[in-house]
């Protein structure tokens, strides 16, 4: 009697809750699930980032990575949101302040979906922002400084993020009504990500010659794993943009998986007819490329478009990074040849291989026609129309935020020469990615450094060396002030690397074992 009068409770306690809404359980778990995906990539991108670039800046782009999510999650909640996607505005580019803080954001269908409440649509929207002003700061590597970027972050989402999202996801927004296909943020993410960091390396200015030198990353295995915990991430930034537990959200799910695969296979081949060598970072690159390019049209196109799709990404993503070079635009970390190029050339994809049949397998948009597959034709100049708009838009844009953030006293968006020889980890965070040890010696003399002896006493300035004999033979150079190992004897435990960089009227020596 007891069991059978708690089922019966049980049963009626469901039966009003459910009664009480109009979203699935379903759909709603699914999106959150694919919020906290989305939100595992902001570690994902600072690994990556820090791997790709020097060790003496390594944990500045950490930092700034961490940092940027913090204050796009303030901006989003402040305003960012309201801009972005309040319904009751109508001009077709910015929304109003309708819905500033948060407010009357609740258990209303959401202005992007039936299917889920308007709550879970903007925090589901914010990890969006979050992670493309994280791909887009990344544009200050090893020459930029932190303070300003927090601030330009703050300004950019408010003026470039949210009027692209706005014309792409609003109801109202101009590209929405136009007919633009862009399933999980070709515009708002990768062409503002991407057109935003060339603008601001563009007016950031090259880092110094010296600093260019035999440039390479100075950790290819944080570069594989950030890619990995990307792509990770990635499953639930496309097909979570499916708003609901559905096939489209598979379809996406499968083309983002083809096309990351064989963009990987791709770059990685281009790569080896080149240098002969499997590159591993190359295979990363296509890779991320093939997420990008999917991020536009995984959710519009059959699993053997997305082959296609793939394929070029690897390729025409590869050649774009000659872009900066041709540009003499500074773009360190290939911002724009990954995510700009991806960005734009997922667009075009969907222009050609957009499928009414994949478009209706959310359930809601079940009468849209997609693109040349289906006869479509116009679909190609309205991609191409929201393709120049968006990178137009954003480029000035941000080029005149960072310009006029560089004028405000103490904003000044650059470090110092000499600080950006020393490293922003050094001049910036005060802390380092990969713990060394330091020390400080006279370099400018010869004849102390090649000074043997069993034991040497510590000093403030120095550490103990002990070797059995002498056992280095050093060369240094006057000109680049580096220290090159060119012996080493079976009596040591390993070989050290020395690296002298030039500070106050001495030079520290960092020593890693």
């Amino acid at each position: 009697m007891v069991l059978t009068s708690i089922v019966k409770v049980s049963d009626t306690i469901l039966k009003k809750r459910y009664s009480n809404t109009m979203f699935d359980g379903g759909d709603v778990c699914f999106v959150i699930v694919a919020t906290a995906l989305v939100a595992f990539m902001i570690p994902g991108l600072s690994f990556l980032y820090t791997g790709l670039t020097r060790r003496k800046s390594a944990l500045s782009l950490i930092w700034v990575v961490s940092a940027s999510n913090a204050v796009c999650i303030f901006q989003w909640y402040f305003w960012g949101y309201s801009l972005a996607f309040s319904p009751t505005a109508d001009n077709g580019f910015l929304g109003n302040l309708a819905n500033f803080g948060l407010k009357n954001v609740l258990d209303q269908p959401s202005p992007g979906s039936p299917l889920i409440p308007a709550l879970l649509y903007a925090l589901y929207q914010m990890q969006f922002a979050c992670v493309t002003i994280g791909i887009m700061i990344g544009g200050i590597a090893e020459r930029g400084r932190v303070l300003p970027a927090m601030v330009i972050t703050f300004v950019w989402v408010t003026l470039v993020y949210c009027p692209i999202a706005c014309w792409a996801w609003n109801v109202n927004g101009w590209a929405y009504k136009f007919g633009v296909f862009d399933f999980a943020g070709g515009g708002p993410v990768e062409i503002g990500s991407g057109v935003g960091g060339l603008a601001y390396a563009w007016v950031l200015g090259r880092r110094q010659d010296k600093e260019l030198r035999n440039f390479r990353p100075h950790n290819v295995s944080m570069v594989n794993l950030g890619t990995f915990i990307l792509w990770f991430g990635w499953l639930g930034f496309n097909g979570g943009c499916a708003y609901g537990a559905n096939l489209r959200a598979v379809m996406a799910i499968w083309n983002s998986m083809i096309s990351a695969a064989f963009g990987g296979i791709v770059w990685c081949l281009i790569d080896y007819r080149l240098e002969r060598k499997y590159s591993m970072v190359g295979f990363c690159s296509g890779t991320i490329a093939g997420l990008i390019t999917a991020t536009s049209a995984s959710g519009f196109i059959k699993p053997w478009a997305a082959v296609i799709m793939g394929i070029l990404s690897g390729a025409v993503c590869n050649y774009a990074t000659k872009l900066k070079f041709i540009l003499a635009i500074d773009d360190s970390l290939d911002i724009f040849a990954e995510h700009g190029v991806g960005g734009i050339l997922g667009l075009l994809m969907n222009a050609f291989f957009a499928s009414k049949e994949v478009i209706a397998l959310d359930g809601v948009n079940t009468d849209i026609l997609g693109g040349w597959v289906d006869r479509n034709w116009k679909q190609l100049y309205i991609q191409l129309a929201y393709i120049i708009a968006a990178c137009l838009y954003t480029f000035v844009v941000t080029a005149l935020i960072v310009h006029y953030v560089d004028t405000i006293p103490g904003l000044h968006i650059r470090v110092t020469s000499t600080a950006e020889e020393l490293g922003l980890d050094e001049v910036e965070i005060g802390e380092y990615a990969n713990d060394y040890i330091e020390i400080w010696r006279d370099v400018m003399d010869p004849n102390l450094m090649l000074a043997s002896m069993n034991s040497r006493e510590s000093t403030l300035d120095t550490i103990a060396v002990r070797c059995s004999r002498p056992a280095l033979s050093q060369e240094i150079s006057t000109r680049n002030l580096q220290v090159h190992d060119n012996l080493h004897t079976s009596d040591m435990e390993k070989p050290v690397e020395l690296e002298v960089l030039s500070a106050r009227d001495a030079a520290r020596v960092s020593i890693i074992a």
